[in-house]
Order: C-alpha cells, then structure tokens, then sequence
C-alpha cells in the first residue's frame, strides 16, 4: 500500500486546482486592451444615426427654402454688381476727408435712382417690340408647323420617283411628323413658360432690391461681426484674407457675367438683323438673357434660334446661324471671356462642365446658375486651408499660378481696424 504524505496531498490539490483554472480560463475570451467596449461600439453607432438624420434633416430644410436661399443669393449678387458704383461715388469724397458730405446710405440711393432709371428708359424702348414679336411668334406657330407638314407631303410624294418601299416611306412620314410637332410644341412650351415664369418671379423684382440695399449698407458690419468671432493674430488673418478673396472672386464672376451677358446680346442682335431673320431682337435679347446660365444657356439659345430660323426662313440660313453662333461661342469662350475676367474666376473647362451638370441635378435652374460661383469658392477654401495649415500640392500651385496673390498671413489686423473704422461711420 503506498501512504501519500500530506505534504504530497497539498500539492496534488494544488496541481488539480490549477488544472481547473486553467482550464475555467480556456473557455474565456479575453480582448485586448486596444478593443472598444460595448458601450463605446454602441455610442459610435447612435452618433452615426444621429449625423445621419441632423444631415438628412438639414438636406430637406434646404430643399424646403431652396426659393428663398436663391433669393438672397441673387439679392448678394445684385449688391455685388453695384457695390462698385457705389465706392467709385465715395472715392473723391474719402480722398477729401468728406465722408460726412456722402455717407454710403446717400450713394446707395444715388445709384438705385440712376440704375433703375436707366433700366425704365431701356425696357419702356424695348418692351413694346419685343412683345410684339413674341406675340406674332405665338400666332403663327401652328402656321408654321403646318407649312412644315406641307413640305413633308410634297417631299414623300417625291418618294415615288425614287421607288423607296412604302413601309420605309410610311416610317419616314411618321418620323419627320413627329419631329415637326415637336419641334411645334417646345417652341410654344418654351414661350408659354418663359410668360409664366416672368409672371411668378415678377415681385422679386422689388425684393432683391431691398434685400441688396441691407447687405450694401451694413456689409462692413457683417464684416466685422465675422472677424470679431475668431481670434486675434494668424486665425483672424487668414479669415480676413478669406473673406477679401471670396470678395474679389464673386465680384469677378459677376462682372463677367454682366459684360458678357451685354456683349453676347449686342453681337447676336446685331447678327439676326445683319441676316435678316425674323424675331431678331427678341431672339437677340434671349441670347443676352441666357449666356447668364454658364453652358446650358447658350447651348439652348443657340438650338431654338436655329430651330426658328430654320421653320420661318430657310434651312440655308439656319445653317449661317448656326455656323455664326458656333464661332461666336469659340470666339466668346476663348478669347473675349478670359480678358473679361482677368483673373477672378479661372476653372478647367472639364471642372465647369462637371459642376454645372451636378448642380442640374441637384437644383435645376438655380443649380445650373450657382454652380460655377460655388466651384470657384470652395477653390478658394481648398487653397487657403493648404496655406493655413503649410501643405502644398499639385491643384494648389496650379490654382496660386491661376489666382492674384492674397495678403501675408504674418500680417496684423490692421485692416480689420480699417473696416471697423468703415462700419463706424456707415
């Protein structure tokens, strides 16, 4: 019989013991110490949930006031176009120590009294003729859809004599039916709802004045308010020079605008006349109304004026229209429009295409008209946040190469004081 010392009996226990822990601890998962708790994994998701409802939210509040955010944008723009007026009135007096003798409240009003005065004069010569073209249009569209069926007829009579099957002759007739009725149909959609939309956006006619009025008088107030939030030294530099390059930027893109609206009205009124076709001046005047939609604009001035010369005189001269607006547009794009700029908006052509077909789809219209400003801007972001922060890259240089220089980051606030000092005495 073999006697086992107590000793030998503790350290079996032991050993059996440990044996059982082991084991215990080989059916246990152990993390480690970098894995997230369950309460950390379950604070991500609700975050997650919640951004993506705050966005989902925030995305439907501004599809709800898309009308009234491209309100104030055209209000912005509108103030922009005359806010260089309006210092050029003020230079001689600030020269002179005399600001008291032309406060900017005065010199805003002066140039609402000439601008809309000259605009009355412009659309009390204009109105009448272009109404009346636009109403001899509207009458004899179905005139002129039925002229275009006659020409159809005769030309499937003519079928014969070169022995073409009838189902293939029947198959053209029904095409170029259903061309000529559309063609019909979109020339009187397009006058129809160009009527109403005149009729419906009629009083922002007074609004976006009033609303530029308030952004003219108290822009170096906002200013001031924004530059007041960040703190003195490099942060609110960088957001002065931000802001004074957004500036220029929106000033040069409206300034285009405007001179290439003008020209390209001038030139195209003056071409129809020059070719004699019907409806000049108010296709001359759509042509200056539309080149303000950067690409889709000119793109569909360009098809109904060719369409409508091509049904009222001849298919020879809407081929010399569409030969005349096709070199004006490479004449405009490549030549005249840089010049016009002079450094305020520069993009590449595959950027403007891409940002106006993505503002179409986002927001139509107000899209289509907003998407090259806000390319441009968020160009401006991007450079300045590379700046800020010391980074450089390719798109930066190339966008330094194409752009004026901005102010020294390095440099103080002196001219923030300058523009209190402005907002003071407005």
């Amino acid at each position: 019989m073999i006697r086992i010392s107590k000793y030998q009996l503790k350290f079996m226990s032991s050993a059996n013991r440990k044996v059982r822990e082991m084991r215990q601890t080989a059916r246990r998962i152990f993390f480690d110490s970098s894995t997230p708790s369950t309460w950390t994994v379950i604070r991500v998701v609700l975050i997650a949930f919640a951004s993506w409802y705050l966005a989902s939210f925030l995305i439907n509040v501004l599809i709800a006031l898309q009308s009234l955010i491209f309100l104030l944008i055209l209000s912005v723009f509108f103030a922009y176009l005359l806010n260089p007026l309006i210092e050029y009135i003020q230079l001689p007096f600030e020269r002179r120590n005399l600001q008291r003798f032309m406060p900017r409240t005065l010199a805003i009003g002066i140039i609402y009294l000439v601008f809309f005065l000259s605009l009355a004069l412009v659309i009390a010569a204009l109105v009448p003729r272009v109404s009346d073209q636009a109403r001899r249009l509207a009458i004899n569209v179905p005139a002129y859809a039925e002229s275009v069926r006659t020409e159809i007829q005769e030309l499937s009579e003519r079928y014969e004599n070169y022995k073409i099957p009838e189902n293939v002759q029947s198959e053209l007739n029904k095409k170029i039916n259903e061309i000529a009725a559309d063609a019909a149909g979109s020339i009187t959609g397009f006058l129809s709802d160009a009527a109403i939309s005149i009729v419906t956006y009629l009083p922002w006619l007074v609004i976006v004045p009033i609303f530029s009025f308030f952004f003219l008088k108290d822009a170096n107030t906002f200013k001031v308010w924004i530059l007041r939030a960040f703190p003195p030294g490099r942060w609110r530099s960088r957001a002065e020079a931000l802001m004074e390059d957004i500036n220029d930027t929106l000033s040069a893109y409206i300034r285009a605008q405007l001179v290439s609206c003008l020209l390209i009205g001038l030139i195209c009124t003056s071409g129809f006349y020059a070719f004699g076709i019907n409806y000049s001046l108010l296709l001359g005047i759509l042509a200056g109304i539309f080149e303000f939609i950067p690409l889709i604009g000119p793109l569909t001035i360009g098809l109904i004026t060719t369409l409508i010369t091509g049904i009222t005189d001849s298919l020879e001269k809407a081929i010399y229209i569409a030969v005349f607006l096709i070199i004006l547009r490479i004449i405009h794009d490549y030549v005249t429009y840089p010049r016009i700029v002079k450094g305020g908006v520069h993009l590449p052509p595959i950027v403007i295409i891409l940002s106006v077909l993505v503002g179409e789809k986002l927001a139509g219209i107000p899209g289509v008209f907003l998407s090259i400003p806000i390319a441009a801007l968020i160009t401006v972001f991007y450079r300045h946040a590379l700046e800020h922060t010391g980074n450089t890259g390719f798109l930066n240089r190339m966008l330094n190469e194409q752009s004026p220089k901005l102010a020294d980051p390095n440099d103080t606030t002196s001219a923030t004081n300058e523009t209190e000092k402005q907002a003071n005495q407005s």
